[in-house]
């Protein structure tokens, strides 16, 4: 089940939505159910390099998702003259996403033990996929351009590359990593049970 909650991080609008790593569980499990249990003297095969195997399929395992909102500014100033004459300014109203999760191919055989019915594992440390900022629902909220200069054709992209830093460090501050590890324990316990495992454990280094 997904849930939803907003709150402010910093000046930022933060919209949390956790259900991607629990949408993904849902599916695996459906998907390795049908596998295992469709063919007809089909057999389990819990053995460690079987497991590592389909654990590291998964590859790139996205579990959350961030979206937050901002107003960013950009300015272009002289030391010699008033804003108002030769200054340029913009303000920005932001709005971008974060993706994070775990990637699994990087999953070390080591840290993973089977015995019997029973798992250990360690898994990757979470990381943050993409930072993107949505275009369409960026906008231009002021520009201030002074009576002696040009607007700087730069000055936007500049101010969008500086929004993409601040949102996902945002991101970051407002906890998306250990969300992103959360949901993907979730996601693998679901997995791992689907192929046949009545315990599993997650062990922090």
């Amino acid at each position: 089940m997904s849930s939803q909650t907003s709150r402010p991080i910093g000046g930022f609008s933060l919209i949390t939505m956790f259900g991607a790593g629990f949408v993904i569980a849902s599916v695996l499990a459906f998907v390795v159910g049908w596998l295992v249990w469709s063919r007809p003297g089909a057999r389990l095969d819990l053995s460690q390099p079987t497991v590592v195997m389909k654990i590291q399929q998964l590859q790139r395992l996205q579990t959350v998702v961030y979206t937050l909102e901002k107003i960013v500014s950009g300015s272009q100033d002289t030391p010699y003259l008033p804003r108002v004459l030769a200054g340029d300014r913009i303000l920005l109203i932001v709005h971008g996403e974060v993706t994070a999760g775990i990637d699994l191919a990087a999953l070390d055989p080591s840290h993973l033990t089977v015995s019997g019915e029973s798992i250990e594992l360690n898994l990757p440390e979470p990381d943050v996929f993409s930072t993107r900022i949505d275009n369409e629902k960026t906008r231009v909220y002021s520009r201030e351009t002074g009576l002696l200069v040009r607007p700087d054709p730069d000055l936007e992209s500049v101010a969008r590359r500086e929004a993409e830093r601040q949102i996902r460090q945002a991101a970051i501050d407002g906890g998306i990593l250990t969300a992103a590890n959360a949901n993907a324990r979730a996601t693998l316990t679901t997995l791992l049970q689907g192929l046949g495992f009545k315990s599993v454990q997650f062990r922090d280094e």
